[in-house]
């Protein structure tokens, strides 16, 4: 089930994307037999009874409810399917041994964790445009990766429980300030710059994937392929993010994790290859989808 955020009529909702139909079904509309929040991180909270009761929904419904349903596309303004997450999106640095030897040489390889975050403020949607921001930057940065939403509160968490926590799996573009990263020497600025955490299209509930450790992940800017690779390759998997950011860390319903990106970002190319105004960028991961964003 592919489950996206969007204004209509200037008040945010959430809903199930057919994709197939491409017709957004409004889940305030199908009926269903509990109440339910207005705003897509609260539902996640309520547990997954809900969920069940829009796939029972989806089955059953006949043409008449689906119509009732259906949102016209021309009034959907979509957003990240995390609009505003409750707190910084956490991302996990270097995750991949051939990125890390780019950015650093084979010595940078990280042997435990390496966590930084990005501001709830950076978070745009699909298809949103990606600030230059010329008169701060010379070196913007593409970083495609897969993104986890957390599904359940939890602390201390096993490392073999830790995926019954995953609510859902999303696209991030950990877009990156290179210069202002390595003038203040940490991650935050550079990386939090309004507008450089795109998100989406959609979250991708997980029942669909039954095997996050295996996707692939491909970036194409301007329709060359940069990054190509799978989520087989993580140096940390997701049960083992889950599990450590959990030590001493409450993770809560809503949470976003961004696991980390590839080699093939324009910082590791010869020669180097900043983000300019004009480009865009598409990331595509196996069984999610495809985010695009262009940068203006």
């Amino acid at each position: 089930m592919k489950l996206i955020s969007y204004l209509h009529n200037e008040e945010e909702k959430y809903g199930v994307y057919d994709e197939q139909a491409s017709t957004v079904y409004d889940v305030q509309s199908m009926s269903l037999s509990a109440e339910l929040p207005h705003i897509l991180i609260e539902a996640i909270a309520t547990g997954n009874e809900w969920v069940r009761l829009i796939q029972e929904w989806l089955e059953s419904a006949d043409a008449e409810q689906r119509q009732a349903a259906s949102v016209p596309n021309e009034e959907v303004k979509w957003l990240a399917p995390i609009p505003r997450p409750s707190k910084n999106v956490m991302c996990i640095g270097k995750n991949y041994r051939d990125h890390a030897v780019e950015m650093g040489g084979e010595e940078s390889i990280p042997t435990d964790l390496m966590v930084f975050t990005k501001s709830p403020t950076a978070v745009i949607a699909d298809k949103e445009t990606i600030p230059a921001y010329t008169d701060l930057t010379d070196f913007m940065d593409y970083e495609g990766e897969l993104g986890v939403i957390i599904g359940k509160r939890g602390k201390e968490i096993n490392q073999g429980d830790a995926l019954d926590y995953v609510f859902g799996y999303t696209i991030i573009n950990d877009v990156t300030a290179r210069d202002i990263q390595k003038r203040h020497k940490q991650f935050f600025l550079g990386k939090s710059l309004d507008g450089t955490c795109p998100m989406g299209p959609w979250i991708v509930t997980k029942d669909e994937i039954d095997h996050p450790g295996n996707l692939s992940v491909e970036t194409k800017v301007n329709g060359e392929v940069r990054q190509q690779s799978n989520t087989e390759y993580f140096i940390f998997p997701i049960d083992e993010i889950i599990a450590t950011l959990s030590k001493g860390m409450t993770l809560e319903p809503g949470d976003v994790i961004a696991t980390g990106t590839p080699a093939g970002v324009g910082f590791g190319m010869n020669p180097q290859s900043p983000l300019k105004s004009g480009d865009t960028i598409e990331i595509t991961i196996e069984k999610v989808g495809t985010l695009t964003n262009k940068v203006q």
